[in-house]
């Protein structure tokens, strides 16, 4: 392949491969046009698959440990009340736009999630993404930018308000406002900028996907036949390929390589574990008192001189064990670690669901998944059934298997496999998989600048 002069990355959160090439493909003409003249497939996301820090490893071609960021909330030390979100301030890594602003070329950014605050803003300019506070945070570099927007489509979407919600058609309607803003934008700044890398997230489809999931599969045990909802996640996927082809309108694309990428994928939520609530049946958490309804777990819940691990919630679990000398109140003695953890993970490995059937569990260990370790990380990180369960971090709950979520409805969860396509007139159409952590090397390659050391993928082949 030549070398050009742009790559443009058309970021898709939760984008599911099986809907983009199988099902609904030949609904899709402009992602199947894109596909024709490209490298297209499944893109293997990190563990864990979630938006936060999936997109920091795709933009940084690091893994999360070398990251040190292991989903959406993490400890900032070793005590038990210092866990908060993980924003750019983490990031310590050199993203795309970095190696490109340092040979000279300039970005454009919007929407990628872990760029608020801007704390190093590319060369060119940068819309933040879905975890900025608001609008009335300094948003856009440069600042005057935000005014630009607000005059093009007035009040910017960050974010749909809420996206696990009961109020479907609300739902529905912001999800579509927010994506038409989106493009909308991307397309303006793609044309009344100068520019070598483009990088847009839309994160219309994950919210989508988690919102109407259960009305679209037949196989979820919520889905009702005939539901008004059958057809909302097929008609987005539909909307987006009409202002992806809007967007290609507008790119020389003998000149110009594209990305469709997204971070992970989605597939039907069949329940959810209830992780600490195992753990106190099990004895390794102790509370210091019985617990009589569902709420979420608070350290003035635990006797810590009797809890040996704690987990968190979200798409995937997260376990803590409580170490002498590490953490404040720790009572696991250093020596007692290995067996402990070995005897926590075999354990999660032989759970069973609400019929005695195998989870399938799978339970990993920071360091043996990981590049490096950095940061404070859990002790074990637990994909529940192949990610057809979560992890639902509250006690109290009436058995350890619900088939409610605890932040709220949703018909979801994440998948290990989400979609590329990486596309080129002077590329042949090969459909083959790749890891998102491809994604930095390839681009470096297509514009001719030079591969960084330590990076955990690689460049596709014939770039």
């Amino acid at each position: 392949m030549p070398r050009v002069d742009k790559v443009a990355i058309i970021g898709l959160d939760a984008a599911e491969p099986t809907l983009v090439f199988d099902r609904w493909w030949n609904e899709l003409p402009n992602l199947r046009r894109l596909a024709e003249s490209g490298l297209f497939g499944n893109l293997e996301s990190c563990i864990p698959p979630i938006t936060v820090p999936a997109w920091s490893c795709m933009a940084s071609g690091k893994d999360p440990g070398t990251l040190g960021v292991y989903g959406f909330r993490d400890r900032r030390d070793w005590s038990y009340e210092n866990m908060n979100i993980a924003t750019n301030l983490e990031i310590r890594q050199p993203r795309l736009w970095d190696f490109v602003g340092r040979a000279g070329l300039r970005s454009i950014t919007v929407g990628v999630p872990q760029t608020f605050p801007i704390m190093h803003p590319p060369r060119g300019c940068q819309v933040t993404g879905f975890l900025t506070p608001g609008t009335d945070s300094a948003y856009t570099h440069p600042p005057e930018l935000a005014d630009e927007i607000a005059d093009l489509v007035g009040e910017y979407m960050l974010d749909v308000p809420s996206f696990r919600t009961d109020e479907k058609d609300t739902l529905l309607e912001n999800i579509c406002r927010m994506a038409d803003q989106r493009f909308t934008l991307g397309r303006h700044l793609l044309t009344s900028r100068p520019w070598n890398l483009f990088w847009m997230v839309d994160m219309g489809v994950d919210r989508i996907q988690h919102g109407f999931w259960q009305f679209m599969d037949p196989e979820h045990h919520r889905y009702q036949p005939g539901n008004p909802w059958q057809d909302a996640i097929h008609d987005y996927y539909i909307h987006v390929d009409g202002k992806i082809g809007e967007l290609l309108d507008v790119l020389d694309l003998e000149r110009t390589a594209v990305w469709i990428v997204s971070d992970h994928g989605a597939k039907r939520l069949e329940g959810s574990f209830c992780l600490n609530d195992w753990l106190i049946q099990e004895g390794f958490l102790t509370l210091r008192s019985p617990v009589t309804e569902r709420r979420r777990l608070n350290l003035t819940d635990v006797d810590w001189s009797k809890t040996k691990v704690w987990g968190e919630g979200g798409y995937t679990g997260r376990c803590f064990i409580n170490q002498a000398g590490r953490e404040p109140r720790g009572i696991v003695p250093p020596e007692e670690f290995k067996a402990l953890r070995d005897e926590l993970i075999d354990k999660l490995h032989a759970l069973t669901d609400h019929q005695g059937r195998p989870l399938g569990n799978r339970a990993y260990k920071p360091e043996e998944i990981y590049d490096n370790v950095h940061g404070h990380p859990p002790d074990v990180i637990v994909v529940f059934g192949d990610l057809r369960w979560r992890s639902v971090g509250t006690i109290g709950n009436p058995d350890v298997y619900t088939f409610e979520n605890d932040t709220g409805p949703d018909g979801a969860n994440h998948a290990l496999q989400g979609t590329y396509i990486f596309s080129h007139p002077a590329l042949a159409s090969e459909r083959r998989d790749a890891s998102l952590y491809d994604v930095l090397p390839t681009t470096l390659r297509a514009l001719g600048l030079h591969l960084p050391k330590g990076l955990r993928g690689k460049a596709l082949p014939g770039v």
